[in-house]
């Protein structure tokens, strides 16, 4: 994978910012690829094609890809057992055996005028799925990040949101850091693990002009968030303790939706892309968008929250 350095800003003291080529490890011609997350253990990585209603998990060891159809959007995944994930299709939330096709419904929202749908979202260290929906009519301030208990207790946590995505946690569970895309900054909450409650603590980042809106997020061991940029052409790693820009991950597609990192290290970085919202020039001048990219770009992540796993100081230990 090449790098390079990238200055970003019009002032002499501008930065130079580190700038990696990924590789192209699952082509696919994805409408909308999103929530990418690594499931430990079966050393495998999940995503969904939204509109195409389909989960994949591609397992690194052989390369080799499977696929599930549903009968809904396809919006969010999971891990809960070496056997089984949480799905977030349209308006509902489902258990979902990997062995034998059984699927279990959990909560689903009222959406009596089917004018919502889920969207993109992860588990918190204290096992709970939180996840948020927004307008199939682009209303703003239509949607609600919802968290769903282990219990199948299903509460709204933040109403007004627009489009709900990237939600991650700092590794000493004090922070919660959350995208709701068309307000172009990243908000950090304050995070109680016992309880579950949040407090606005104002923004951590504010992304730069011309870089796209946030979409799906991840964070690695020494907290910097990297961030996948719809219309961005890449993910962006920053420091959300200064709101500074460290490293982007050029893509070759515009449309960048998710990234999570894994594999036995948890120093790969995956990264979905997105066929949507792009013209028949774009796709001509960006074939692979649509498909799954991947690099090692110096970082460590932490091991995926599972759902129903127990809170602090009890959390599941890395295998």
């Amino acid at each position: 994978m090449a790098a390079g350095f990238w200055i970003i800003g019009n002032s002499s003291c501008s930065k130079h910012v580190e700038v990696i080529i990924p590789d192209l490890i699952y082509k696919a011609e994805a409408t909308t690829g999103e929530g990418s997350i690594w499931h430990p253990d079966r050393n495998s990585l999940f995503w969904v094609d939204i509109e195409g209603k389909t989960l994949y998990e591609l397992f690194s060891s052989t390369e080799d890809c499977r696929k599930w159809s549903f009968d809904r959007m396809v919006t969010t995944v999971v891990p809960e057992s070496d056997t089984t994930v949480i799905v977030a299709l349209q308006n509902e939330i489902i258990r979902f055996n990997l062995e034998n096709g059984v699927k279990t419904s959990l909560a689903a929202i009222n959406d009596k005028e089917q004018s919502l749908r889920f969207n993109d979202g992860k588990c918190s260290p204290n096992g709970s799925l939180w996840v948020g929906t927004m307008s199939l009519k682009n209303e703003k301030g239509a949607g609600t990040l919802y968290c769903l208990h282990p219990d199948g207790t299903l509460d709204a946590m933040l109403k007004g949101v627009s489009i709900s995505n990237g939600i991650v946690w700092s590794k000493d569970r004090k922070y919660m850091y959350y995208n709701d895309t068309p307000t172009g900054k990243i908000q950090r909450f304050r995070y109680d693990d016992r309880s579950g409650d949040i407090l606005l603590d104002g923004t951590a980042v504010i992304l730069p002009r011309n870089t796209g809106g946030p979409d799906g997020m991840t964070i690695d061991s020494d907290d910097n968030l990297w961030v996948a940029q719809w219309g961005g052409f890449g993910v962006y790693c920053y420091n959300p303790y200064t709101g500074e820009l460290l490293t982007k991950i050029d893509v070759p597609a515009p449309n960048i939706a998710s990234c999570a990192f894994g594999g036995k290290d948890m120093d790969t970085l995956y990264i979905t892309t997105a066929r949507a919202g792009l013209s028949e020039n774009e796709l001509e001048d960006y074939p692979l968008s649509g498909s799954v990219f991947c690099c090692k770009p110096g970082a460590v992540g932490i091991r995926p929250n599972y759902f129903g796993q127990k809170p602090a100081g009890k959390n599941r230990e890395s295998k």
